[in-house]
């Protein structure tokens, strides 16, 4: 089923909300699960109650779900220090979603860096 395109507030609002996240993770949040994450889209709900917030963070699979639960621990802190820099009534609910599509698309590059040195008719 396709999705409705964003109306230009929502998308507007979205883009303002992973503006002030990223700045907040970066500069407020002191849990050391959360390091270095990097938002990289937020989805939010037509009613703008509910927030999916995609981020990505470099390491393995117990270092993704450390900065997840760091983020989740950190969720009403965050949505606290939104409403401060949200002109809403309401300050969404902010749930946290690991981006894979960074990942595939670096283990696609290296697949076709490792073909393309494979290759008996390639010159370096």
């Amino acid at each position: 089923m396709a999705q409705r395109p964003a109306s230009p507030r929502t998308a507007r609002l979205a883009d303002q909300i992973q503006r002030d996240l990223a700045e907040l993770i970066r500069l407020e949040v002191k849990d050391p699960r959360v390091g270095l994450v990097t938002v990289t889209g937020v989805d939010l709900s037509s009613d703008h109650t509910h927030a999916k917030i995609h981020f990505t963070v470099m390491g393995d699979e117990a270092r993704i779900a450390e900065a997840t639960h760091g983020l989740q621990r950190a969720g009403g802190f965050l949505r606290s220090a939104l409403a401060h820099g949200l002109k809403t009534r309401t300050v969404p609910e902010l749930h946290f979603h690991y981006d894979e599509s960074v990942a595939h698309g670096s283990r696609l590059s290296q697949l076709i860096d490792d073909a393309v040195r494979s290759d008996p008719g390639h010159e370096s």
